[in-house]
């Protein structure tokens, strides 16, 4: 299945459906907090009712497991959804504030206002979760959104536009499948806020492309997300969080740990445990992990071959396999493989892996391991394996990432309450819940005098003037 390319049609189309959105936004901005929450339903019934089908295509796409789509797509839109049924209302009222004592006679709130013409473009990964979430969260603020789907999941794609096109007519939702072209002919629009997931690269020109217009950005990126186990660590259960966090779609998620640093002095039982929870979570039977019907696999042969030759460097360069290795080009196969011996001048320890492939670190000191960390740009997710208190407010107090999970991997982005996002190089812009909604929304401040004047400040500024103006100083 060949992707679309933006042709002068389709570019032509894509101009008309922005502009027809553009006009239809003042009316969707005043729309209700039910009227909103009744289209956010249609998704999720649609969601639900389509599972099957959703399974089958992200299946298709790159054999991501029936239990990983219901995890890993499902759970956290179905999540999100009940939880913006359930605090629209509240989030869509006024916010009123205190009043300082210089502005007695006033007061003061914040309304949440749309945006107005959004675009969401979303990756392969996950490929349905993270277009319908922020899908949903922008239509809790009240806005109109264009979509861009990855042409990397083309049947998960083709089902997205299948849903949009049921559920909401053109000038509410919109979708444009294809390949950058078309994400290009979309950025050169005048949106009012662009919700990116991707890699920091392509972030970067989607950032430029908004500085065009000066429009919004939410950058949901990625990076290399440490993992730091300490000697009091739970051995057993940080690697087995471990390995599913790195294993899960096949390690084509943006917060899995990228790389694992482990005090020197576990570092067998590490590595052993690793090893035992990859056979009883994917060879059970003995059967080598390519027959486990619980393992995805790489996206394409592009990001298959990026893999191997991460690997293949970092071997030539003299690193070694611990577990795992085994790779099968005709099915886009990696085994779960672990390599040590990296250095931080292999390409391996420099870029994203995006893949089944964990590189394992020995320290003997916490400000070794931070150095390492600390030396990197901020990372989206960082895990803290300890049951020592100490070394992890240690840690806490001397990092800086997206979001951090001590004693557990992934479940984050999980927690609606958590504000979710990266810093910098790893993201701009928080999402889930009440964040997500501000994301999308214009904080307008509004503020109404009631009684009382501030004319006794206006002009001449007399002796008398300047007294009040000081006094005001004093007390504001």
């Amino acid at each position: 299945m060949q992707p679309l390319q933006a042709t002068t049609d389709l570019r032509d189309e894509i101009t008309s459906i922005f502009d027809r959105q553009r006009r239809f936004a003042p009316k969707m901005a005043l729309t209700t907090s039910q009227e909103r929450i009744e289209r956010i339903k249609r998704v999720q019934d649609w969601m639900l009712s389509h599972q099957s089908e959703l399974e089958t295509a992200m299946y298709n796409d790159f054999r991501k497991p029936s239990a990983e789509v219901a995890l890993g797509e499902l759970m956290s839109v179905n999540a999100e959804i009940k939880h913006i049924v359930k605090n629209l209302n509240r989030w869509m009222r006024p916010q009123r504030l205190p009043t300082p004592l210089s502005l007695i006679g006033t007061k003061s709130h914040i309304r949440h206002e749309p945006k107005g013409n959004v675009l969401i473009i979303a990756p392969w990964n996950y490929p349905f979760a993270l277009i319908a979430k922020p899908l949903v969260s922008a239509i809790a603020a009240g806005n109109v959104c264009m979509l861009k789907p990855s042409e990397m999941t083309p049947h998960t794609a083709a089902l997205i536009s299948r849903m949009v096109r049921e559920l909401f007519p053109i000038d509410e939702v919109a979708v444009f499948e294809g390949d950058a072209d078309v994400s290009k002919a979309l950025l050169d629009l005048p949106f009012n806020h662009i919700f990116f997931t991707g890699s920091p690269a392509v972030g970067r020109i989607v950032m430029t492309a908004a500085a065009r217009h000066l429009a919004s950005v939410t950058l949901e990126l990625g990076g290399k997300s440490p993992a730091i186990v300490d000697d009091s660590a739970n051995i057993r259960q940080a690697a087995e969080q471990l390995t599913w966090g790195k294993c899960l779609n096949n390690g084509q998620t943006c917060i899995a740990p990228d790389y694992v640093l482990v005090h020197e002095s576990i570092r067998e039982p590490f590595l052993e445990a690793m090893r035992d929870c990859l056979k009883r979570m994917y060879s059970p039977d003995g059967q080598p992990v390519e027959a486990s019907a619980s393992y995805a696999r790489i996206v394409n042969q592009q990001h298959f071959q990026r893999i191997r030759s991460l690997v293949d460097e970092a071997v030539q360069q003299g690193a070694t396999v611990s577990i795992g290795g085994r790779m099968n080009e005709a099915e886009n196969f990696i085994e779960p493989t672990v390599l040590e011996q990296v250095t931080d001048g292999m390409r391996i320890m420099q870029e994203e892996i995006f893949g089944p492939v964990l590189p394992v670190v020995t320290y003997r000191t916490l400000d070794e391991a931070l150095s390492r960390v600390n030396q990197r740009d901020k990372p989206l997710a960082l895990y803290i394996h300890s049951r020592n208190r100490e070394h992890t407010q240690y840690i806490l107090d001397r990092t800086s990432a997206g979001d951090t999970v001590v004693n557990d991997t992934l479940l984050q982005f999980g927690n609606v309450e958590l504000p979710f996002g990266g810093v910098n190089n790893s993201g701009l812009g928080k999402s889930n819940g009440f964040f997500s909604f501000q994301e999308f929304s214009n904080q307008r401040g509004v503020m109404q005098r009631d009684f009382g004047t501030m004319k006794f400040i206006f002009p001449p500024y007399t002796d008398r003037v300047k007294k009040l103006i000081n006094w005001a100083v004093k007390f504001s």
